[in-house]
């Protein structure tokens, strides 16, 4: 499991995976998306779009979240010894 999950945050670092996060990002805030869910229906008493831009909203923070943190545990290295 922690090899599995070594692996995707090395994948996440990826510059294309970036660019693609981005691109997918856009094309959610374009017409035909918004288009689908702009319908007078309500779930749990939230309109759909509320719901498709806030789980939206959400998600691309978790992915932003995932991104640094395989930023930041590829530049921290345990091995080095500093001196004080």
């Amino acid at each position: 499991m922690k090899r599995m999950l070594i692996r995707i945050m090395h994948r996440l670092q990826l510059r294309e995976s970036w660019i693609i996060f981005f691109i997918l990002g856009i094309i959610m805030m374009t017409f035909p998306f918004l288009h689908i869910f702009n319908k007078p229906i309500t779930l749990f008493g939230f309109p759909l779009m509320f719901l498709y831009l806030m789980i939206g909203w959400a998600v691309s923070i978790f992915v932003i979240y995932l991104f640094m943190r395989a930023y930041s545990s590829h530049n921290h290295n345990p091995d080095e010894k500093k001196d004080v």
